[in-house]
């Protein structure tokens, strides 16, 4: 796990500027915005190994297909965006939803301050998937990740010595996925848009290739979007189920 977090930290310290400290107040700010308003689903709370609790929106499913945990990107919140559609669309399809608080830095910070924080990042996901063990033991547990919470999830999983997630949806990463086999052990579901950032775009082609290292992996462009999914999340929620059905029979 500590090689693969210090690949993934050199990655994205490469133009790092490292004068960002974690932003635990600007976290704070979310949780104290976000927690109250919550009308689909409950607002839970889950340790972390730095002991600090991060919010977490939890929507449970009863008979769920699976469990599905999901990262959000750069400096934003567990309801934002794409990531709070897909919470509730996914849940409304038939799998139990748990979007995380992933650490934040200052507003003006880039994805490549986020370098730093890559540590409690893999941390946070390993924990969501534990608390969601708690509750359901025989649950089979998804990874969703978007943009910089892409690059997160690829530095969880190129480290795990034993992931618990039976498959992952990379939406909008940047760049080739690092770490090879190691982090494509599983069915993985890469997902950019028609219109992306460049840096995804050109990434594609390295990503489709190391897909051959999991049977069952994919790439999907959804058209007529950007790099946020921005009024095509129905059509990327649907998606995204029907590869799970097909994938995790």
């Amino acid at each position: 796990m500590r090689t693969a977090i210090r690949t993934a930290v050199a990655v994205l310290s490469c133009a790092a500027s490292l004068t960002f400290a974690q932003d635990y107040e600007r976290e704070k700010r979310w949780a104290d915005e976000v927690a109250p308003g919550v009308v689909v689903g409950d607002a839970v709370w889950i340790e972390a190994g730095s002991g600090r609790k991060f919010l977490a929106l939890y929507t449970p499913v009863k008979g769920a297909k699976d469990a599905v945990v999901i990262v959000h990107g750069l400096g934003v919140h567990p309801d934002y965006g794409v990531n709070g559609v897909l919470r509730s669309r996914l849940a409304d399809l038939g799998h139990t939803t748990l979007s995380i608080q992933m650490p934040v830095l200052a507003a003006v910070a880039k994805a490549d301050d986020y370098a730093p924080v890559i540590p409690d990042a893999v941390d946070r996901i390993a924990r969501a998937a534990a608390w969601l063990r708690e509750r359901s033991p025989n649950t089979k547990l998804v990874l969703v990740t978007h943009s910089v919470g892409a690059w997160m999830g690829n530095a969880y999983l190129e480290g795990a010595a034993a992931s618990p997630y039976r498959a992952w949806v990379s939406l909008g990463r940047s760049g080739p996925f690092t770490g090879g086999v190691r982090a494509i052990r599983q069915p993985t579901l890469d997902v950019y848009a028609e219109d992306d950032f460049n840096a995804v775009i050109e990434g594609a082609d390295a990503r489709r290739k190391a897909l051959a290292a999991a049977p069952g992996s994919k790439q999907l462009v959804i058209a007529g979007t950007d790099h946020y999914f921005a009024r095509k999340e129905d059509d990327l929620a649907r998606a995204i189920d029907g590869w799970l059905a097909a994938t995790l029979r």
